[in-house]
């Protein structure tokens, strides 16, 4: 199945987009799943049909889906309770009931990546649309299951469980129940869910669908958008410059300027992005009619997938290079971190931690370089760790 997932700046006609997207795929005669995320029926106005907790049939082919995040949570968090019910009662707290369980901050992001892992592992469609939140918001979400896993696994390291065959002499001698055991299965239930989602987002047939309106501020959020995916390895297909002018917009008409700006842009953006334009209809779309006058891209085949190759210049240079694709970067805003197996590296904003692989483990960072948009990272063997020629 593929996943199509479409983020960009906010207000720049996303849902839209999304929508659209997913009705001439299903039009096509691909079974299409579109999923949303707002709390608000924003999807359903676009498309002219009421969303919601239920899958809602749009027309054949085409199905909407809008995840209750508030029940999503509930959900969570009653099963949480059940699973920590002996560390609870040692602790000698009250369980919360459903009913008073209202939704935390990033609730929302959560029941989106549990609802996206579902849609994907069922294999009910050919299509998975989703449309993300706005930009700076999705690269948070999106971050999310391979961040909180390291964490957990950081937290609650698997080995630890190999002395679980004590636990129950522990807890004798100690005169209380032993929650641990509790403890590590629910974390090993979350790891796997976790991984699970993480596949869904590395996965070759998934990618990433950016729409911006051209301009100084949509040049600016597409830049930084970009670093970020690109940060977390993921495949950008296509960035859609949505609501472009048409150029027979007179010169010193009161659009004449903002026409000149979107040209400016639009010529930028195609030095370094695949860009389709989507003309602007005059009118917010409303309803399938207006989507289908929406001339936006079809969902090809997936693209090659991001590879971060480690080249070997042993014999020229003595040193391994780790090439990191990471377009738009800035060299002042660079920075590199060695913990260990782990290489932590910062762009701008972005933080990322990612395990080294094996041949570089046994290695030291002797330097890096950014040129045309790649961070090489040079590692001299550790002569210590090396294996000897014989």
């Amino acid at each position: 199945m593929r996943t199509l997932l479409i983020t960009g700046p906010g207000g720049t006609g996303r849902t839209t987009l999304a929508a659209a997207t997913a009705l001439k795929a299903a039009r096509q005669g691909t079974r299409t799943l579109l999923l949303g995320t707002d709390r608000d029926d924003t999807l359903g106005a676009v498309l002219g049909v009421r969303t919601g907790p239920a899958p809602t049939t749009v027309e054949p082919g085409l199905t909407a889906w809008r995840p209750d995040a508030a029940q999503s949570f509930r959900e969570t968090l009653v099963a949480l309770q059940d699973r920590a019910a002996s560390a609870l009662d040692l602790l000698g707290a009250s369980r919360l009931d459903p009913e008073e369980l209202t939704p935390l901050p990033g609730a929302d992001d959560l029941a989106l990546l549990r609802a996206l892992r579902e849609a994907a592992l069922a294999e009910a469609h050919d299509l998975l649309v989703v449309d993300l939140p706005p930009a700076p918001r999705a690269l948070a979400l999106l971050a999310a299951p391979e961040e909180l896993r390291r964490s957990l696994r950081r937290l609650l390291p698997p080995e630890r469980q190999a002395a679980r065959a004590l636990r129950p002499v522990l807890g004798r001698l100690a005169g209380v129940p032993m929650p641990t055991e509790a403890l590590y299965e629910a974390a090993a239930r979350w790891d796997l869910e976790l991984a699970a989602t993480e596949a869904v987002l590395a996965d070759r047939n998934t990618t990433v669908r950016l729409v911006a309106e051209p301009g100084p501020a949509g040049a600016d959020a597409v830049l930084v958008t970009t670093l970020g995916l690109a940060l977390r390895g993921l495949r950008t297909d296509l960035l859609v410059a949505n609501r472009v002018l048409p150029e027979d917009v007179p010169a010193d008409s009161r659009l004449g300027g903002l026409l000149a700006q979107q040209r400016k842009t639009l010529e930028e953006w195609r030095g370094t992005h695949d860009v389709h334009a989507v003309a602007h209809l005059g009118r917010d779309p409303r309803g399938t009619d207006d989507l289908t006058d929406l001339d936006v891209p079809g969902v090809d085949p997936a693209a090659s997938p991001v590879e971060w190759p480690v080249t070997d210049r042993l014999a020229e240079d003595g040193v391994l290079v780790w090439r990191i694709p990471l377009p738009g970067a800035v060299r002042e805003e660079l920075d590199l971190v060695r913990r260990g197996d782990e290489l932590v590296v910062a762009a701008g904003p972005f933080r990322r931690t990612v395990p080294l692989p094996s041949a570089l483990r046994r290695c030291s960072v002797d330097g890096a370089a950014l040129r045309d948009g790649t961070l090489a990272v040079r590692f001299a063997p550790d002569p210590g760790l090396w294996p000897r020629e014989r």
